[in-house]
């Protein structure tokens, strides 16, 4: 029987990454990969129940088959909005020190 070579990641907390290399047989789905990678005892204080599901960043769900060399990634919860977060940051900068010109170089041309 053919087996596939697997690789299950996790970012318990900031910068503090969990990988897995598993080998699974060939027809495994993401639920085979997370049960085999047994990440609950390798980060017993993390909310596993709480993470989406993603191979190679797009959403799966438990029953999805994996390929060779597939990256299952398991997907914290965001902890603020990201369009609130930009408005904010914006807001606390100002319109002239934020943006893609707003740092130029001296001498430099306007929009360069």
């Amino acid at each position: 029987m053919s087996s596939i070579a697997v690789t299950v990641v996790c970012a318990s907390a900031a910068r503090q990454v969990v990988q897995v290399a598993l080998e699974l047989p060939a027809g495994s789905t993401v639920r085979d990969a997370l049960a085999a990678a047994d990440l609950p005892r390798r980060c017993p204080a993390f909310d596993w129940a709480a993470c989406a599901v993603a191979v190679w960043g797009v959403k799966a769900g438990p029953e999805q088959p994996l390929r060779m060399d597939d990256r299952v990634e398991l997907l914290r919860p965001l902890r603020v909005d990201p369009k609130l977060a930009r408005r904010e940051r914006f807001s606390r900068q100002g319109a002239r020190a934020a943006g893609l010109f707003a740092q130029r170089r001296a001498g430099g041309k306007p929009g360069y």
